[in-house]
C-alpha cells in the first residue's frame, strides 16, 4: 500500500506545490487523477482525526470541578434529537413521526472557553459545540467499574436569542 502511495505522489508532485494545487471542487471539478493525489496529500496528512459538532440544548446549568492538583473544568450536559417519519416511500408519506433524544457529557478545559461556558451556558439554551471524543473509566460509589464518553469541548457557538442579549 505504501509503494502504491509513494508511486501516486511521484507520478503527480505539481499537485502538491502550494502554487499548484486543485482548484476548489465548488469552482471547477478535479480531473480523476488530481482529485486521487488530492486525497492522498490529506489521508497523508492527517492519519487520523477525532472531531465531534453537536448542535443541541442545555439539558442544566454548568459546574466547574476542581480536582486537586488539576485544573478546573466545566462540565454541562447536553441534548441532541433526531426526527424521522417510519413509513414507506417519500417524504410526503403520512407514516408516524419518531423521535430519539441523545445525551451526551461536555467538559471543557481550555482556560477562557471554561469560564465563559461557566458564566453564560443556561439550561435550555441552544449552542453548538465542538471538540473531540473523550472515553474514560471510573469506580461509582458501590464500587462498580463504568464507562463514560465525554465531549471534549474546543469551541461553542451560542445560539440562543436570549443569551445573545446577555454578552
Amino acid at each position: 500500500m505504501l509503494s502504491l502511495i509513494r508511486s501516486a505522489l511521484t507520478k503527480t508532485p505539481q499537485l502538491f506545490h502550494k502554487d499548484t494545487l486543485p482548484p476548489s471542487p465548488i469552482t471547477k471539478p478535479l480531473h480523476p487523477q488530481q482529485a486521487t493525489a488530492f486525497t492522498l496529500t490529506l489521508v497523508l496528512a492527517f492519519p487520523a482525526m477525532n472531531r465531534v459538532q453537536l448542535l443541541g440544548r442545555v439539558g442544566q446549568d454548568p459546574v466547574m470541578r476542581q480536582v486537586e492538583g488539576r485544573n478546573p473544568v466545566t462540565i454541562f450536559s447536553m441534548a441532541t434529537n433526531e426526527m424521522w417519519r417510519s413509513g414507506e416511500g417519500d417524504t410526503t408519506s403520512t407514516g408516524d413521526v419518531s423521535q430519539k433524544t441523545t445525551w451526551h457529557r461536555i467538559s471543557v478545559f481550555r482556560p477562557g472557553l471554561r469560564d465563559v461556558a461557566y458564566q453564560y451556558v443556561k439550561k435550555g439554551a441552544r449552542v453548538l459545540v465542538e471538540g473531540k471524543l473523550d472515553y474514560g473509566e471510573y469506580v461509582d460509589k458501590n464500587n462498580v467499574r463504568r464507562q463514560a464518553t465525554t465531549i471534549i469541548a474546543d469551541n461553542i457557538i451560542f445560539l440562543s436569542d436570549t443569551l445573545k442579549e446577555r454578552v
